[in-house]
């Protein structure tokens, strides 16, 4: 892991906080989860890092979601990664964190699908906090392979949380 990251938690949908009062400290605990399960790749590129996350409403992910995706609705959650090297890479001055970028989660889709799913609000806020830092870490869907890596890792993330593999169904089969 990168010997600094800051994950700074901003709560502007007070929706969050009031079904979840912990759902700041559960979101930077699986923020830090999502670090350790991409097997320290972070760290070998920079010294010190900083993450936004922002526990929204959806008619803020959806302004976002139309204005940088072109898609004119809410979704659960979006990743901006702001590295600036075409690999990924990070460069700064010495002692200068890097800006990974920020995770935003819209809380009306994530509670619908929470409760669709017969899950709980604060697992499901964790699965997509975690989804979303991978993205940020440089991790996607792309191809089959890279999709599953990135599984691996989500699974891997949850499991250290106490959380089930979101991926892993006893209905599905």
């Amino acid at each position: 892991m990168a010997k600094m990251i800051e994950i700074a938690v901003s709560i502007p949908c007070s929706a969050w906080t009031k079904a979840l009062p912990a759902a700041g400290r559960l979101g930077r605990q699986a923020a830090f989860a999502a670090i350790e399960a991409s097997q320290g790749e972070v760290a070998s590129r920079v010294a010190a890092a900083e993450v936004s996350l922002v526990l929204a409403d959806d008619a803020l992910v959806q302004a976002l979601n139309r204005d940088y995706r072109g898609h004119d609705r809410p979704t659960n959650v979006l990743s901006f990664a702001l590295a600036d090297g075409k690999d990924g890479s990070c460069r700064r001055p010495d002692g200068v964190p890097v800006l990974l970028g920020d995770v935003i989660v819209a809380f009306e889709t994530a509670a619908a699908e929470a409760g669709d799913e017969g899950g709980n609000l604060a697992d499901h806020l964790c699965r997509l906090v975690v989804h979303g830092m991978l993205h940020l870490l440089g991790y996607g869907h792309r191809t089959d392979a890279v999709s599953e890596r990135m599984q691996r890792m989500e699974v891997q993330a949850l499991s250290s949380l106490g959380i089930a593999d979101p991926y892993c169904q006893p209905d599905r089969q």
